[in-house]
């Protein structure tokens, strides 16, 4: 399904909302899909019909597309099919057995016949992403409708596109999703992190002294970005995923200037070379965690060609705090990846990442426990497994435990079996994205067993604001206290302070307070409302190194969710919170196009 027929299907299904008003790439654009996808049930997708850059008075021709997977709806609606279904479709092909009799032989055929169309096809011919073509000095990237999301940005980027590599050898082939900036007409940041397939394959051509080949593409179906998200294990074709959903085989035709094959039916290819002598700086970017990453050396590519079809569309989407439509692709990755875990995790019986844990930063998961120790087993088996070991934080619950997605029910059943014996700290790798670490791509590890079932003491209970009054006599920099879950044996008190030491120092004093605490949580007083769990759990679990800020006793357990500065020791430089240019919020609101309900901009920190 092209692009265009998916904006006419998104239309018919009243699912598209269609903006006409001349709106600026840099900053308007991103800035209305940031706050549409944050509406309940995801806003509707959008189409920016005249796209325009107001700094040099450029008008674009193509229009821009946005929010398309941001509601359970949509996504579905671009699966073509019940998400679930695909789940059960590849749990079925894991477990596969060789027939026993002629009757299964003949009930197996079904299924061998309907995988012949798992395996991407290449065409002969050109596609119809080359009928429009751009090579030597025709090649432009400013003619494309490039976004600049936010304000600290290092320029433009391309946030939705399909990046296809390919090993040194030829036999392997790639398609990940990586944010791309735009040096000038012809330059290209790679933001491709080591522990990337690309990164892998970068690393062969850099050996052998080569240029490495890049093909980008942009729009046609949906999936194919989709895909580029996948998780799959080191060197499968993540356009297998594809055929498996579509239950046809993806076409694929030749780039022009370089050996890579893309889907025919993409909106723009942008196809170039990377030396891999030559790197550059990139960013900073506001990225899903919500915080800009930093500048940093990646690989550059030289474009040689931009290709299109004649009325193509130009997709992106907007990162930054959730939830976003990250959220809802993320949501189809967790279920349709579900049986690949299990293959690892057989006891495993659910998994779920919720939104403000902004995926790598927290994972609930509910097992089968057979035995002592099996919840630590599995946390060392999520660790060790490709893109799930960039997770930080993982939460094991027993199968009695309530519904991954019930947080409420799912928390004070936590909360009421609990002691400190729960915890268990380890490390291992980061996201290159992860800011709170004391060094870059190595850090602190959380795991908490919620499979046994202890019986915690309850603290003495008090009223809020004698708990400040209490917290305040021991500890100078508190500003301020609030109580979560307190009808439960593990109350949880957020406390808000003005940092001018390490909170290392200040665990000991909490001692004195045993008889009222249980788990404490301190964030800084500054952006931070205690008063909003959903934004707490979003900065909390982005601050934290469990290796650095996780302290406890017998009876207290105290987190530090504070930026950590110099006080800490801490000499990485720490980024900012990614957030709108109020000007430009104001100027779509009298526009009339910002209509997101001020509760909501509130709840999310917009």
């Amino acid at each position: 399904m092209t692009l265009e027929k998916t904006i006419d299907l998104l239309h018919e299904k009243g699912e598209l909302r269609i903006i006409d008003t001349p709106l600026d790439i840099k900053l308007e654009i991103p800035h209305l899909a940031y706050a549409e996808v944050k509406k309940e049930h995801g806003g509707k997708a959008l189409l920016f019909t005249h796209p325009v850059d107001k700094a040099t008075g450029q008008k674009f021709e193509t229009p821009v597309v946005m929010n398309l997977f941001g509601s359970f709806r949509r996504t579905e609606l671009l699966f073509g099919r019940d998400v679930e279904g695909v789940a059960s479709e590849i749990e079925k092909l894991l477990h596969m057995k060789p027939p026993q009799s002629f009757k299964e032989k003949i009930g197996m055929l079904g299924d061998l016949f309907a995988m012949k169309d798992i395996f991407p096809k290449k065409l002969k011919t050109r596609g119809s992403c080359q009928e429009i073509v751009h090579q030597g000095e025709e090649v432009n990237l400013y003619d494309l409708p490039i976004l600049t999301t936010w304000e600290e940005d290092g320029g433009p980027f391309i946030t939705m596109g399909q990046v296809y590599t390919q090993s040194l050898d030829g036999e392997m082939v790639n398609l990940g999703m990586y944010r791309l900036q735009v040096y000038d007409k012809n330059h290209l940041g790679m933001h491709w992190q080591i522990h990337k397939d690309s990164s892998h394959f970068f690393d062969q051509y850099s050996r052998a002294g080569k240029k490495m080949p890049v093909s980008i593409a942009i729009g046609g179906d949906p999936l194919y970005t989709w895909c580029a998200t996948a998780p799959l294990p080191y060197g499968v074709n993540e356009l297998l995923l594809y055929g498996l959903i579509k239950k046809e085989s993806p076409k694929l035709v030749e780039s022009l200037t370089t050996p890579l094959f893309i889907p025919e039916d993409v909106d723009f290819v942008i196809e170039g070379w990377v030396d891999t002598e030559k790197l550059r700086i990139e960013g900073p970017f506001g990225d899903h965690t919500g915080y800009y990453t930093l500048k940093e050396h990646y690989p550059e590519l030289e474009v040689s060609a931009i290709t299109s079809c004649k009325k193509p569309y130009y997709l992106a989407t907007v990162v930054g705090k959730p939830p976003l439509e990250d959220k809802y692709m993320g949501w189809a990755t967790e279920r349709v990846f579900l049986p690949l875990l299990k293959t690892n995790a057989a006891d495993l019986i659910d998994y779920h990442m919720p939104e403000n844990g902004v995926f790598h930063n927290l994972i609930l998961a509910k097992m089968k426990p057979l035995y002592k120790g099996h919840a630590k087993q599995f946390m060392h088996i999520f660790w060790g497994s490709g893109q799930m070991s960039f997770v930080k934080h993982a939460l094991f619950f027993g199968e009695d435990a309530p519904k991954l997605t019930n947080y409420e029910a799912l928390i004070a059943y936590a909360l009421n079996r609990f002691i400190p014996k729960c915890l268990f700290v380890s490390e291992g790798i980061t996201d290159a994205l992860d800011h709170s670490s004391p060094e870059s791509l190595v850090g602190g590890k959380l795991g908490i067993d919620f499979t046994a079932s202890y019986s915690p003491v309850a603290p003495e209970s008090i009223e809020s604001s004698v708990m400040v009054e209490k917290l305040r006599a021991i500890l100078p920099e508190v500003v301020g206290a609030t109580q979560y879950m307190r009808h439960t044996a593990n109350p949880i008190t957020v406390v808000s302070v003005q940092k001018n030491r390490s909170l290392k120092e200040c665990f000991n004093a909490l001692e004195k307070l045993s008889s009222f605490l249980r788990i404490v949580i301190f964030v800084d007083e500054a952006k931070n409302d205690i008063h909003n769990p959903y934004m707490l759990l979003w900065r909390v679990s982005n601050n934290i190194d469990a290796s650095r800020d996780l302290y406890y006793s017998d009876s207290i357990v105290a987190i530090d969710g504070t930026m950590k500065t110099e006080v800490d020791g801490f000499e990485r430089e720490w980024p900012g919170d990614v957030e709108c240019t109020p000007s430009v919020v104001e100027r779509l609101k009298a526009l009339s196009l910002w209509d997101l309900d001020p509760k909501l901009e509130k709840k999310y920190q917009v």
